[in-house]
């Protein structure tokens, strides 16, 4: 699962605008901790997708020169 220590270099990097999870086939609840890391340093909007959403959304993002990251979980 994600953690705000496992996305540490996203969240540290700065100037992600939307930070998109592919989250396995269901789309389970982000982790409290994660959305709060998240919050305090006022990163990015989070979006929780199945991976294969997450890469389509993301491809048409970039392609709107929007600045996306995503983590992604293979489906199982």
């Amino acid at each position: 699962m994600w953690t705000s220590e496992t996305l540490a270099p996203v969240i540290e990097h700065g100037g992600v605008e939307i930070l998109l999870l592919g989250l396995g086939r269901s789309t389970s609840a982000v982790p409290a901790p994660l959305r709060t890391a998240l919050r305090n340093r006022r990163q990015s909007r989070l979006k929780r997708w199945t991976p294969v959403a997450a890469c389509r959304t993301y491809n048409v993002l970039v392609a709107e020169d929007r600045r996306v990251a995503a983590a992604l979980i293979p489906p199982a």
